[in-house]
Formats: structure tokens, C-alpha cells, sequence
């Protein structure tokens, strides 16, 4: 049996940089699914050209275009770099660039040249719900997105602010405070799975 052993973990995205080479319809899938998710991401872009949607979505972000071809100068400072190019040459040769400088890579559409998969999100207010297929149905992801975008209530950011504001009001140390909210969470569960 086949386990899914990535590590899901939510990056800051508005501080760190990102670098996506490519600039046609598979880099605006990637540019358009990482700023839904973090509007507010650190974006640079490099291609020889662009589709119009690049132009027009980085007007509505901070997402810097550069008109060169790829070269290994582009990773200094990066930490986060999706190849997007339709050039799988160009794609593995960034791929080994970002290996040689512990840079996280994503090569489109190519799970063996991947340290990180760009699964399905669903987002209500503070509440964020990543889904892995481990590289194997993005088609998968997608349709549970959709699901769990139908079935996780609306007013669920209005809980967890309560609970928040509930948490900065409990004393006593980290394990008491984790159980006071276990307990207090616990019906919520029990409630669901009655239905």
C-alpha cells in the first residue's frame, strides 16, 4: 500500500521570494493558483514572453516581470522556484540549478523534479485546508477542493476568532491550556458525526 508521506506546512509566502520561470499557460495556472491562496505573495516571473493574463494579473499583485531567458543568476536570494516552461530541458536544467543552492523546486507537471506539490486549498477567513494526492490526481484534489468548499460552514472564521479571543483568556500552562480546548472542541466533532 502506498502512503503519502509529504509534509503539509503553510509558508509565508509575502516574505519569502519566489521565483516562477515561464511565461505561458502553465506558469499563469501556478501564478494564478499561489496568489488565490496568498495575494499578497512575493512573486518574480521570468520568460522570453508572456501571455496577456501574466501582465494582467501582476498589475493586480506584486509580481515582478522580467523579460530574459532563465539563467542560474535568477536563483540568488530565492527560496521557492517553480519551473513552468514548455522546454523540459530548461525545466530540468533549473531543476539541478535549484538542487546545487538547497532551493526548494517545483517542476511542472513532473513529480520525480519535485521537493513540494501545489495541492487543492480551501480558504474561509483563517481557516485553510490543504489537499494531497501526492502528485498523483491534481484532477483528484481539485474535485475534493470543491467538496470541502461545499461542506465547511461559511461563519467558520467567526468560530475560530472566538476561540482565539477563548484561548487568550485561559491560565495555567501549555498542556492545560491544549486541554481546555480540546474539550471545549470535542462536541464539535461529536456533533458532525452524528449526522
Amino acid at each position: 500500500m502506498n502512503t503519502n508521506e509529504l509534509y503539509p506546512i503553510f509558508l509565508k509566502v509575502a516574505e519569502l521570494q519566489v521565483l516562477i520561470v515561464g511565461g505561458g499557460n502553465v506558469a499563469i495556472e501556478k501564478l494564478t493558483f499561489l496568489l488565490k491562496s496568498s495575494p499578497n505573495a512575493n512573486v518574480t516571473i521570468i520568460a522570453k514572453s508572456f501571455i496577456s493574463e501574466i501582465h494582467i494579473l501582476a498589475e493586480k499583485h506584486k509580481v515582478k516581470i522580467v523579460k530574459k531567458t532563465y539563467d542560474a543568476t535568477f536563483l540568488t536570494d530565492k527560496h521557492i522556484v517553480i519551473a513552468a516552461t514548455d522546454n523540459q530541458d530548461v525545466n530540468l536544467q533549473i531543476y539541478s540549478d535549484c538542487k546545487v543552492r538547497n532551493i526548494l523546486v517545483n517542476v511542472a507537471d513532473n513529480p520525480p523534479y519535485c521537493d513540494f506539490y501545489m495541492g487543492g486549498i480551501v480558504t474561509k477567513g483563517n481557516v485553510k485546508l490543504a489537499i494531497s494526492t501526492n502528485g498523483k490526481s491534481p484532477t483528484l484534489a481539485k474535485r475534493l477542493r470543491q467538496f470541502f468548499e461545499e461542506v465547511i460552514p461559511d461563519d467558520i472564521n467567526e468560530l475560530s476568532e472566538n476561540l482565539n479571543a477563548f484561548r487568550q483568556t485561559l491560565k495555567g500552562d501549555f498542556n492545560e491550556k491544549v486541554k481546555k480546548l480540546n474539550e471545549l472542541t470535542k462536541g464539535m466533532i461529536d456533533e458532525k458525526s452524528k449526522l
